[in-house]
């Protein structure tokens, strides 16, 4: 007899991927889980960039072409809400192929791949946001899957907000 996909996730996740906050591990508390979960993609996402930046200064980083309120409804509600779709799909069947933590890496390393097709070194500082949208897409997908998006989504607007701001008003 196998387990359940959920009692899989259930056992595997919190284990594998124990470094992250338990806020993230756990389908409890969703505003607790969105605060932390964005506290935890954007400021070692802005750590990494600014690490890059003073390791490779004149490494060619990724354009947006795209101002004001455009700027804004692209990087705060599309972006999230197409790439949080795109992922939730792609993490569905790697959760049947492999253990849940290794969905989420596989999940985190392809979004790293993807965003360097545009700027090469923006991988570097992507994958760690989309480690942490893939585990809380797993651990709330128990909950329903199109509430585990919206959460992911949120997380994701919210990680794109103060880059947006700063492009729709300083280009």
């Amino acid at each position: 007899m196998t387990a359940e996909p959920s009692a899989v996730v259930r056992d595997d996740l919190p284990v594998k991927l124990s470094f992250l906050p338990k806020q993230i591990r756990e389908p409890r508390r969703p505003a607790l889980a969105l605060a932390v979960s964005w506290l935890t993609t954007f400021l070692p996402s802005i750590g990494l960039a600014a690490l890059i930046g003073l390791i490779a200064p004149d490494v060619a980083q990724p354009k947006f072409d795209i101002t004001g309120p455009m700027a804004i409804f692209l990087l705060v509600v599309f972006a999230p809400v197409v790439e949080t779709l795109i992922m939730g799909s792609v993490l569905s069947v790697l959760l049947r192929v492999m253990p849940p933590a290794a969905g989420v890496v596989a999940s985190a390393i392809g979004w790293g791949i993807a965003h360097s097709l545009m700027a090469p070194i923006w991988g570097l500082t992507i994958w760690w946001p989309f480690l942490i949208f893939s585990a809380l897409f797993v651990v709330w997908r128990r909950q329903g899957w199109w509430l585990a998006a919206g959460l992911v989504a949120s997380v994701h607007a919210l990680h794109n907000l103060l880059p947006a701001l700063y492009l729709a008003t300083h280009a």
